[in-house]
């Protein structure tokens, strides 16, 4: 990629953040749901102060910050910066005004065009700008989640956007199934093969080194599971048969008195809805069931006989995939767990300073989905993508893939 045609990006990035914020209120851009989300007025000051951090901080002459309280406020957990304003506490930021962090927004992007003039053959600066695009873009499928579970808190359900169509412009959004095909299966041999990224295009410092890893015999199944299946899987009693859960699972939903997928509805008809950015619809039984936990994932594939396949078996069928054998829906729909850990790869050294606690220090806890979402940015995803979230979550857009395992003859 040229640099010129790496600044353009950078703009049209930047311009999709406030394309996404430009249907909401400032209201609706300071409120924050839960712990879990950040407001929409967070984040779109948080990607201008990554920017800000480690970009003009080192490359401009006589660097002096916007705000210098913003380097406390719009830290998101980079320890090594210095101190942080607490996540949860996030959305009683009414100070400073949206107008300001619009303000600010502008003040970097006007900063980075000039050293983007001043440092066109500064190879290291364009690696941190390529970060900081990246960065941003992860911020932008969050954004779309954030809203997304803020405004299901309303008894009012309001809708961000007042049509599908309306959301052209921000997403591409998965194509409609009319018709579903039977879930069938693809059979994949074992293999000693090398994942994680390969080439020079971006990637994040989770996806490597490349690597070489073993896979037994399994078969994958060619679509994800769809809302009319995991549908069934609740009639039949799923969420009160504790043989299906890991035992912290269902803890978990027993807790929380939880009883189906994060954003489904029914109403006095018992007729099952699901809330969605433009408003309350009826649920589509073709549409990939989303918004699951790994809980949740996990107890579907015991129910159906199957289990969740790991990060390797995901990578290499998706890389014959790539060679013409036939998967579906492996991007563009939702993340699909995995039943792998979030690890480093063998090998693995997180970047020196402040930058290289991007992703190593989340290292724990947490489990792995590959693939992307509706609500990824094009040109985001990529086969060696190492999404990563602890069990409970399914305020993101997650869903599931079963995997079965052969032996050798079968």
């Amino acid at each position: 990629m040229s640099h010129a045609l790496s600044f353009e990006r950078w703009q049209q990035v930047r311009q999709r953040s406030l394309a996404i914020a430009a249907p909401l209120s400032a209201e609706d851009c300071m409120a924050q749901s839960m712990p879990d989300a950040s407001p929409i007025k967070w984040q779109l000051a948080h990607t201008t102060w990554f920017f800000e951090t480690f970009i003009l901080e080192q490359y401009e002459k006589n660097f002096q910050p916007f705000e210098a309280a913003f380097r406390i406020l719009f830290n998101s957990y980079y320890n090594g910066i210095g101190e942080k304003h607490p996540r949860p506490q996030r959305g009683l930021l009414t100070r400073p005004s949206l107008d300001v962090v619009m303000a600010y927004r502008q003040n970097v992007d006007e900063r980075i065009a000039l050293s983007h003039e001043r440092h066109k053959n500064d190879a290291q600066f364009h690696t941190l700008l390529e970060l900081g695009l990246q960065h941003e873009q992860q911020h932008q499928e969050l954004m779309l989640t954030d809203i997304k579970h803020l405004l299901s808190c309303n008894p009012l359900y309001p809708a961000l956007y007042a049509t599908p169509a309306t959301l052209t412009s921000i997403l591409t959004a998965p194509q409609a199934v009319e018709t579903l095909p039977t879930l069938e299966w693809q059979d994949y041999e074992a293999c000693l093969f090398e994942m994680g990224h390969e080439g020079k295009d971006f990637c994040f410092d989770n996806e490597t080194p490349r690597h070489r890893h073993f896979v037994e015999p399994f078969q994958l199944s060619v679509r994800l599971v769809s809302n009319a299946e995991y549908l069934a899987f609740i009639r039949d009693d799923g969420y009160r048969n504790p043989a299906l859960w890991l035992a912290e699972g269902w803890d978990w939903l027993r807790s929380q008195a939880i009883e189906h997928p994060l954003y489904w509805r029914q109403d006095e008809q018992q007729e099952w809805h699901e809330f969605t950015l433009h408003g309350i619809q009826k649920l589509n039984p073709q549409q990939a069931a989303n918004h699951l936990s790994f809980y949740e994932a996990s107890a579907y594939a015991s129910w159906a006989g199957a289990r969740l396949p790991t990060e390797a078996e995901w990578e290499y069928a998706t890389q014959l995939h790539e060679q013409g054998l036939p998967l579906t829906q492996l991007f563009d729909h939702c993340w699909q767990w995995t039943s792998s850990s979030y690890s480093p790869y063998p090998g693995f050294a997180a970047a020196s300073g402040a930058i290289g606690e991007y992703n190593g220090k989340f290292m724990v806890n947490q489990y792995v989905l590959r693939g992307s979402s509706a609500f990824t940015p094009a040109g985001h995803s990529r086969s060696s993508y190492r999404n990563f979230f602890p069990a409970s979550a399914r305020w993101q857009l997650t869903g599931l893939r079963l995997a079965r395992s052969l032996t050798d003859d079968e």
